[in-house]
């Protein structure tokens, strides 16, 4: 993303939050790069879900792998389950990269129609999907879009950043982010201050939660 956009963020945000100010102030300018490998960052998205990212990242490079880093949907339904396994799939994410791939060439989802299309719009697409919810819709928003105001309310390290930053004594739940994030002035980028909440935590990428 441009630098001239995140400094608008940056100069908006610590105008309208002392809190943020400071942890801006420590980290620096961030950075947010959208893509357009798609297909790619939702399969990553499927296969890193409830793993350390360490783990996350050598079971999509063997992923990858047997796909010769260009995996097609055709390819993934043809494969057998034991071949998917065998680099580290569960079966339940077996299921979840087929159907993606099944949605994909019946037209059920167009992924090359999404970026026109709304945040709520993509996150309704995106969820026809076995195995992707509102958590990975909210990632892909962000990280593969570059989408400036999206608030991942649900993921555990926005809510323990938040608890920690705005001195909570419980983890928030979705009304009470919202409520910081009016009082605060987040809006309209809720992204930017999501990658900022995740890296006072140390994080330079979100837990995968979902």
């Amino acid at each position: 993303m441009q630098n001239a956009e995140i400094k608008r963020a940056i100069k908006h945000l610590s105008m309208h939050d002392n809190t943020l100010s400071t942890i801006i102030k420590n980290i620096g300018i961030i950075n947010l790069t959208p893509h357009k490998k798609y297909f790619n960052a939702l399969l990553n998205a499927i296969i890193g879900q409830q793993l350390s990212m360490y783990a996350a990242d050598k079971i999509a490079s063997r992923f990858m792998a047997l796909f010769n880093n260009n995996p097609l949907p055709e390819q993934i339904l043809k494969a057998k389950d034991a071949s998917l396994r065998a680099v580290g799939l569960s079966n339940a994410k077996v299921k979840y990269v087929k159907d993606l791939s099944k949605k994909i060439l019946s037209c059920e989802i167009n992924l090359k129609g999404l970026s026109k299309k709304s945040d709520g719009e993509i996150i309704s697409e995106l969820t026809k999907v076995k195995g992707i919810g509102v958590w990975t819709s909210h990632m892909f928003l962000i990280f593969t879009f570059g989408r400036l105001n999206v608030l991942p309310y649900s993921d555990l390290g926005i809510r323990k950043a938040v608890m920690l930053n705005y001195c909570l004594k419980k983890l928030p739940d979705e009304k009470k982010i919202k409520s910081i994030s009016k009082k605060n002035n987040w809006n309209p980028y809720c992204s930017v201050v999501s990658i900022y909440l995740w890296r006072s935590l140390d994080n330079n990428f979100p837990p995968r939660d979902e």
